[in-house]
């Protein structure tokens, strides 16, 4: 599922949505930067989304990533996501079990801050 309007926060500027791949929209909110990621995300899969993520990052103190429309996430996302976080404050929002667990049992649940919905994030 990607990020509705419902799920953007009011007075988004700089809304964008990608066609097909795993990037499905972007938007400011509130100080940060928010991705919302779809499908199955795996080395083949990344690279648009590393695009994404580390523009955003270089760009912004903090990234939101929306992971509620991820389907399969592996270890080179998870990389990813660790890799984004040194650089910038990345926040995950919505996981889906399959990706919950597979931060609980790396660990990376400690590191980066996830949250359950997007209103729940903490801003800048």
């Amino acid at each position: 599922m990607d990020a509705s309007s419902e799920d953007r926060p009011r007075g988004d500027v700089g809304f964008r949505q990608d066609g097909e791949g795993p990037v499905g929209v972007q938007y400011a909110a509130g100080g940060a930067w928010v991705i919302a990621a779809r499908g199955d995300l795996d080395l083949t899969s990344l690279p648009p989304l590393d695009a994404a993520l580390t523009a955003a990052s270089a760009e912004h103190s903090q990234v939101i990533l929306d992971v509620s429309g991820v389907t399969f996430g592996d270890s080179a996302f998870l990389n990813l996501m660790l890799r984004v976080h040194q650089n910038a404050d990345l926040r995950v929002a919505r996981p889906q079990p399959q990706l919950r667990r597979l931060l609980e049992i790396t660990g990376a649940d400690q590191v980066l801050d996830v949250r359950d919905d997007l209103d729940a994030v903490p801003r800048p």
